[in-house]
This record gives structure tokens, sequence and C-alpha cells, in this order.
């Protein structure tokens, strides 16, 4: 299973490079500009919506942020005290810039040491590849899918490019399910939300 993984994750990270660099820069900025309204009637009047800081390749995730910083929601992004810590999350004040964010240990911006501790709600996740049913694909470390476990109620939608879609994908018992996932050509799910069809 292990190696199955492995090899699918570096089959899906050079799929998402050549997806992203045969993206024109004129059509990228289009792009998850805002969430799509069945994704927007998901989210609680007032939640904390958590987002992630995307890295080279990685859905973007600032005009999400905007969209909802301006609707008067707050938004925390992942922060790890150190390499092997549990992931928590903390307010993301200036999502119109940077200011507040400082270079974490694996390498992508999160917000500083003193940014107010805060638990999403909603979250938004990045990934490596999903199925049309919602399983989730990561990076391998586990931490989304630990973090989601210890917060069962949070509801968690991938943001992803269409070329990262597989037919399956080996799931595992740790392997936390997504509540649906947007791409820029559709919207997959929402899966296994009451009163939503």
């Amino acid at each position: 299973m292990v190696d199955t993984k492995r090899d699918l994750r570096k089959r899906l990270r050079q799929a998402r490079r050549e997806h992203m660099a045969a993206l024109p820069e004129s059509v990228r900025a289009l792009l998850f500009r805002r969430p799509p309204a069945p994704i927007e009637t998901l989210v609680p009047p007032g939640a904390v919506i958590g987002l992630y800081h995307p890295t080279p390749g990685e859905a973007p995730t600032g005009g999400y942020a905007r969209f909802f910083a301006e609707a008067g929601h707050p938004l925390a992004l992942p922060r790890f005290e150190a390499e092997h810590t549990p992931m928590q999350f903390a307010r993301w004040s200036d999502p119109w810039g940077d200011a507040d964010l400082e270079v974490g240990p694996y390498g992508a911006l999160q917000p500083a040491g003193d940014a107010e501790p805060l638990n999403p709600e909603f979250l938004f996740v990045p990934l490596l590849g999903f199925t049309a049913t919602g399983a989730r694909l990561g990076q391998g470390g586990g931490h989304y899918d630990r973090w989601l476990t210890a917060n069962p109620d949070a509801m968690a939608v991938g943001l992803a490019w269409d070329v990262q879609e597989l037919a399956a994908l080996p799931v595992e018992a740790h392997d936390r399910p997504l509540t649906a996932v947007v791409t820029p050509q559709r919207i997959f799910g929402p899966f296994g939300v009451a009163g939503v069809r």
C-alpha cells in the first residue's frame, strides 16, 4: 500500500506540474476566484474558514480567502511549531498580502507564533489526488487526516485541478473522506451532508 501511494504521489505531482505549466497565466488568474454557490451554502454563518497557503502546483486559495474575509468570516491557516508536531490552525488576518505570515518548518507560509489559535469549522484542503466519491490522497504526512479525525464536525472540501481526479485510490482506515471536491470544471459532492442533495 505504501509503495502504491508513493508511486501515485510521484505520478500525480508530475501531472500537476505539467498541467500548471500548460495553463496561461491569464487563465490561472480567473480560476478559484470565489467558491461555487453549492459549496458556499454549506458554510455556516460566521464560521471560521480554514484554508492553506498553496505551494507551487496546488490549487490557489487567495480568491476564496478574500471572498470569505469580505463576508466577515475569520480565516485560519495551518501552523506547525516544528517538524513532527501536530498541525494546528491560527488566524490569518491579511489575505490581501502575507504580512502576518512566516515560513514554517515544512517551507510553507504560516501564521506567526503570536497569531491567535483558531479551530476551523469549514476547511479547504490541498491534495494530490481525489476520486469522484470524495477519497483524498495527500502529501503523505497525514496532518489533515489526523486533524479531521480529532475534529469530526468540521467539513473539509478539497481544491484540485481536474487532472488530479482518479478512478480509485487505495484507502486506509486513517484516511478521512472529503465533504466535496471543487475543480475548475466540476463540483464533486457534497457527500454525507444532512439535508443536502
